[in-house]
């Protein structure tokens, strides 16, 4: 069989666990899973099944056409756009699809009661309260509740929810940042509820959840920890979470490397001791990012092995070693995250290395890279 030339193995079932380890945690509270950016890069229909099949109620995307990629599979749960919806049209498309939306301002549901009516279809709203991110919703607690009055009687819309998004939740040394929008957030929620009791509040992201009971409400929207990757961007195995994506790919081309010969662009690397070099099939057009030249290791036949030279587009080099067994080596698997017999590549390790978070380093793998999803169902649960 072809080896892959950049593959993302994905397993549901680690989907599956995270997510009830999390519901768990809720003790209660219903799970949201998000599964905006394709999934994280991990797949989004294919976890958004694992994670209704471990007790998800609901499923979160950030756009109009991530909203229909579901739908368009036959996912038929409660879907919550949180994102922008530019336009009547983007609202309209978004009540056919029976999805949630998010809304702030009195204007806003004035369109919403017309696209309702436009589609015979009654709209989803749910009010975000701005309590200290400084993105999406408005900051005057009293506008919220003018929006909350508006939706309530508005024809056509139905105030389904309330909301916030902590700034700061994955920051445990925050300066009593995350403690203040959560009393904020608490207060208000609690004169809104008192008036509308059947609506949904909901605030926590993964790192509240696992932080601070009471950020859980009704609802909790949880992405990155679902795909076994810790919000707080250190270790997910010491929250429970088992880490969802392997990337792997293989060793092309096997070649000595003597003392004072160079490898890749630029000759960043310039072997001190005569070596092996091995040839990976895959580069920053992956998603490889080129801040890992001479910057990252690579499991190979369990061992750990340095990255050497530049990341190219399309190739990465790693030091094989002296032994003469390592010309062997060409064809093997090389585990770029994931496991390899004792030795483990987390995504943690890699924002670690190029200074940012591990968000964007499954988000960043490229349409290039295969997908796959050895252990999935092939289509979603019948509700």
């Amino acid at each position: 069989m072809r080896p892959a030339r950049a593959l993302a193995s994905i397993d549901p079932d680690a989907v599956e666990y995270n997510c009830s380890r999390l519901l768990d945690a809720l003790d209660g509270s219903t799970l949201c899973a998000v599964v905006k950016a394709d999934g994280y890069g991990h797949g989004a229909v294919e976890c958004a099944v694992a994670a209704m099949r471990a007790g998800a109620g609901w499923l979160a995307v950030a756009t109009v056409e991530e909203a229909s990629e579901l739908r368009d599979a036959g996912i038929e749960a409660p879907v919550l756009i949180m994102g922008v919806l530019a336009d009547r049209d983007e609202i309209e498309c978004a009540i056919e699809l029976q999805a949630d939306i998010v809304l702030w301002r009195e204007r806003s549901v004035v369109l919403a009661s017309e696209a309702a009516a436009e589609v015979s279809r009654d709209a989803r709203v749910h009010v975000k309260l701005d309590t200290g991110m400084g993105r999406l919703g408005t900051r005057d607690p009293a506008e919220a509740s003018r929006v909350v009055a508006a939706a309530a009687v508005a024809p056509g819309v139905r105030l389904a929810g309330i909301m916030t998004h902590f700034a700061t939740a994955d920051i445990l040394d925050d300066d009593g940042f995350f403690e203040r929008q959560l009393v904020a957030f608490a207060g208000w929620s609690g004169e809104v509820k008192a008036e509308h009791p059947d609506v949904l509040v909901h605030a926590a992201n993964s790192a509240a959840v696992l932080r601070d009971p009471r950020a859980h409400f009704d609802m909790a929207r949880c992405g990155i920890a679902i795909y076994g990757l810790d919000p707080f961007n250190e270790d997910p195995f010491a929250h429970d979470l088992r880490p969802a994506l392997e990337l792997s790919s293989y060793v092309a081309e096997v070649k000595p490397c003597r003392v004072g010969e160079s490898t890749g662009y630029g000759r960043r690397h310039i072997a001190e001791r005569d070596t092996h070099v091995g040839v990976l099939p895959l580069g920053y057009g992956d998603g490889w990012r080129r801040g890992l030249s001479n910057n990252a290791d690579v499991l190979i036949a369990g061992s750990r092995l340095p990255l050497v030279g530049t990341v190219s587009m399309d190739n990465v080099a790693v030091d094989l070693g002296p032994d003469p067994a390592a010309l062997d080596l060409c064809g093997a698997k090389a585990v770029l995250i994931g496991a390899s017999g004792r030795e483990r590549i987390i995504a943690e390790e890699l924002a670690r290395r190029l200074d940012t978070i591990n968000y964007e380093i499954t988000c960043g793998l490229s349409a290039r890279v295969e997908r796959s999803h050895p252990c999935g169902p092939s289509s979603p649960p019948v509700p």
